[in-house]
């Protein structure tokens, strides 16, 4: 998969988002899922998807590294990286739960995902364009 148009911090996320998605708890859908979250301190926060046999209990990796990071005392997200630990995945976007959980941060959080098999770096105000808000909604 090209990573051609990385900085090396954005890899180091993917590289770590796909070590955390080996971790994965998928015994159903067997579709691993990891996420890492650079945090305004400059940390690196991960998750990985962990699922229920109570389908919508489940969790996302996206949701659950932004929660450790937020555990961890973050205030801010900076950027995340979505990743399988299977090469054959070729696109794994955020789903919708998690583009309006990320926007929660702030519309420049960068999302970093495979599309197509080449990486992207995108603001999640693009991914999700007129999120709700409080302040807007």
């Amino acid at each position: 998969m090209s990573s051609a148009g990385l900085t090396e911090d954005q890899k180091r996320l993917v590289e770590a988002a796909r070590a955390a998605a080996a971790r994965a708890y998928v015994p159903y859908s067997r579709y691993p899922v990891g996420a890492a979250v650079l945090g305004g301190s400059g940390r690196v926060h991960v998750g990985c998807n962990v699922e229920n046999s109570s389908y919508p209990v489940g969790l996302c990796a996206e949701r659950n590294a932004v929660g450790t990071a937020v555990a961890e005392g973050e205030t801010q997200v900076v950027a995340i990286a979505v990743a399988s630990a299977e090469e054959r995945v070729a696109t794994l976007t955020p789903c919708g739960m998690c583009r309006q959980f990320l926007a929660e941060f702030g519309a420049e959080v960068l999302v970093i995902f495979p599309v197509d098999g080449a990486w992207r770096a995108t603001p999640i105000g693009e991914l999700l364009p007129l999120a709700f808000s409080l302040e807007t909604g």
